[in-house]
């Protein structure tokens, strides 16, 4: 017997109705001692921020600010990686370096002007995440003296490596306790160490 279906009762909306959006619970506290998936990016669960080739650097900062990230993954339109861009790209050396070279104005630079190119990344394997803690990946971070860390998985169904993850140096921070600079500097080791990294 088919179900007999009823229509709801429609209403007229109110004034100053907004929309609801999700609960953002704040992420306890770590430490060095942690798993290391606990301070892992997993691009599973939260979209990449991606831009492209000829984006102006000011407006990867502005992208940079509005979703509160420090890098961006830098890719072709079939989403193919090309490389990342992050703030530490955009305000240092290299920018300057070409601004004096060429005579450009800053406006002028792309981020294909500063970001690193695919074949000079390097990658951490999630197979090495897994059973590594977050110490771990500070002190990877700390050897290569940078600020992320890419990491490789391999989609068992597919075997199409892709990348997983991102570590920050900054969310690890933030997440250990410091008063992370809105203004984008980066993260020190000695900072880590203070907020009780047993490094």
């Amino acid at each position: 017997m088919k179900n007999a279906y009823h229509a709801l009762p429609l209403h007229r909306l109110e004034q100053k109705i907004r929309y609801a959006r999700p609960k953002q619970q704040r992420p306890r506290r770590i430490s060095a001692d942690d798993p290391a998936l606990s301070v892992m990016t997993d691009l599973c669960q939260i979209t990449a921020v991606t831009t492209d080739l000829s984006t102006p650097l000011s407006k990867a900062v502005d992208l940079m600010i509005k979703r509160r990230v420090r890098i961006l993954l830098v890719c072709d339109a079939d989403d193919n990686i090309l490389g990342v861009v992050t703030s530490r790209d955009i305000d240092g050396e290299r920018a300057s370096r070409i601004i004096a070279k060429s005579g450009c104005a800053r406006e002028d630079l792309l981020v294909s002007d500063v970001m690193t190119l695919r074949p000079k990344l390097e990658v951490l394997m999630m197979e090495d995440v897994l059973g590594s803690q977050v110490g771990d990946i500070i002190a990877t971070l700390r050897q290569v003296n940078r600020q992320h860390a890419l990491v490789l998985d391999i989609d068992p169904e597919t075997d199409i490596p892709a990348i997983r993850g991102i570590f920050s140096l900054a969310e690890i921070g933030l997440r250990m306790g410091l008063s992370i600079n809105p203004a984008r500097q980066p993260t020190t080791y000695a900072e880590l160490e203070k907020a009780g990294a047993t490094l």
